[in-house]
């Protein structure tokens, strides 16, 4: 009769099961929406996952741990001095035992078929290392537009595409293998805000494999105030700061480095116009005037020469007129935009 081992006095070593996917949460000032979030998770119909939360230094934490603890025996908890969003994700990745892992911010959430969709990608292709998703972008609360509608992914994605913007990564709807993360150092922490873009450029340059669909599978909440997202000018700045230090440190091609040039050039253009328009807004005609001014150097348009010109001219008058004329362009394109999603959900 075969006697068991516990009969023998044999302690035999368990193999630890670890989760297929770790989510990575990092929260800042979201107590009030984080629940939502988790909730998202925890519907999903692909459960086989780990939750890591991380609080980075929040001022809202004692607000935030009362509402986290009738989850505190479904997620991990860590609480961090601030470290900005990519040393949050950092010491969640750190932390994480899955084989690939999957971000969401505390203001976002999943739909319930979000993962179960994700990992089919990766399945069916396993040269794949990255796969993202269209999502609900809810802006504007009364209007069902995705984040595809705004910042299309077209074409296959890689360094060239994300350098050139012709393909946009919204990070909320990214599964990822966690080696791959690990192989490009994680995410750089110098960095302010769009570390999420930075690390998605390194992980193509050094080969991740990545695809997208365009099915929405998530929801953003790009306009909460006082979210990473909510400032163009910010933006801009940001992604024009990451392509020069890329330029800096990575071994590019001469064609690579070329492109990677030319699209710096353009944001830090886009970026001074955005700062011009704002100095126009609060009166600021001078400063106003030279931001146009620098900004057409690279752009060259009719338009920023006429406005810089008439600045100098009369900028009280002038302001007033760009101030108009702007107001009316945005009114157009914002009834552009309703008239199209009402004919696509007709």
């Amino acid at each position: 009769m075969l006697s068991t081992a516990r009969e023998q006095g044999t302690n035999l070593a368990v193999t630890p099961r670890f989760p297929k996917v770790s989510v990575i949460m990092p929260t800042y000032n979201t107590a009030h929406l984080i629940c939502h979030s988790l909730d998202s998770v925890l519907a999903q119909t692909w459960q086989d996952f780990e939750i890591i939360v991380v609080n980075d230094g929040s001022p809202d934490t004692v607000e935030l741990e009362a509402a986290l603890a009738p989850y505190l025996d479904k997620i991990t908890y860590i609480k961090q001095e601030n470290k900005r969003a990519a040393g949050a994700r950092n010491t969640a990745i750190r932390r994480a035992r899955g084989e690939f892992l999957a971000f969401l911010d505390s203001d976002d959430s999943w739909l319930e078929d979000h993962l179960a969709s994700q990992l089919k990608l990766l399945e069916q292709s396993p040269d794949l290392d990255l796969v993202y998703a269209n999502c609900f972008s809810s802006t504007d609360p009364g209007r069902e537009e995705t984040f595809m509608d705004f910042c299309p992914s077209f074409g296959p994605a890689g360094f060239d595409s994300l350098v050139e913007e012709r393909c946009h990564v919204p990070v909320s709807t990214v599964v990822v293998r966690k080696s791959i993360i690990d192989d490009v150092g994680g995410f750089d922490e110098t960095l302010e805000r769009c570390d999420d873009y930075d690390m998605w450029l390194r992980a193509a340059f050094h080969g991740a494999k990545i695809a997208y669909s365009q099915k929405v599978q998530a929801r953003l909440n790009q306009g909460r105030p006082g979210c990473l997202s909510f400032s163009n000018a910010k933006i801009l700045e940001a992604d024009w700061a990451i392509l020069e230090k890329l330029d800096r440190e990575l071994p590019l091609s001469e064609v690579e480095r070329r492109r990677v040039r030319q699209r710096a050039a353009n944001l830090r253009a886009e970026y001074l116009l955005e700062e011009a328009k704002t100095h126009l807004e609060e009166g600021h005609f001078q400063k106003a005037k030279d931001l146009f001014g620098q900004a057409n150097l690279h752009m060259r348009r009719w338009v920023l020469s006429l406005t810089h010109f008439s600045l100098g001219l009369a900028p009280k008058p002038a302001a007033k007129l760009i101030s108009l004329a702007r107001r009316v362009r945005i009114e157009i394109r914002s009834r552009f935009r309703h008239r199209r999603s009402t004919r696509l959900a007709a």
